[in-house]
């Protein structure tokens, strides 16, 4: 039975080598042990201040970034339209401009068609003249062969002038 009751002598020595121990781990063991656990605990502290952080600003980034995004859309939409703009006017004058040079084309062709008429009536009015004077004189000179007729005839004229 001697296994089974502890011997005071032993457990007295057992104990006071385990405060020894205990107080030597304390001292140079237990405190660095301490220490390297609260830096840690502080590293990991500061990495999920600083990720919540970044959170944040990566957060305030994308709102900033959708907020340009949003101001390059109205943007690009304003000069759309102003092109837009832009080329209906530039298409609303080159229609006023055709129109105004069809106009003026078409009356400077009315002019030439009116001053070619008025030549050619003249030259008509010319020939007509000159093939007028021609059987004139072509029927005078037979009805006026003789001199003494022709003489007669002008007095006639000369008489009728002074009437007039």
């Amino acid at each position: 039975m001697d296994l089974l009751q502890p011997a005071l002598g032993l457990f007295l020595i057992s104990f006071i080598i385990f405060i020894i121990v205990f107080l030597i781990l304390k001292k140079f063991a237990w405190t660095p042990i301490l220490a390297t656990l609260k830096e840690r605990e502080d590293s990991i502290t500061d990495s999920i201040t600083t990720a919540e952080r970044v959170k944040e600003e990566m957060a305030q980034m994308k709102a900033e970034h959708e907020h340009v995004l949003a101001e390059a859309k109205a943007e690009r939409s304003k000069i759309l339209k102003e092109a837009k703009d832009a080329k209906d006017m530039i298409i609303s004058e080159a229609k006023t401009q055709a129109q105004a040079e069809a106009k003026k084309i078409i009356s400077e062709a009315y002019t030439a068609i009116e001053n070619q008429k008025m030549a050619a009536l003249t030259d008509v009015k010319n020939q007509v003249g000159n093939l007028v004077i021609e059987v004139a004189e072509k029927v005078l000179r037979r009805e006026l062969a003789d001199k003494t007729a022709q003489e007669g005839y002008v007095k006639q004229l000369a008489g009728e002038i002074k009437l007039n």
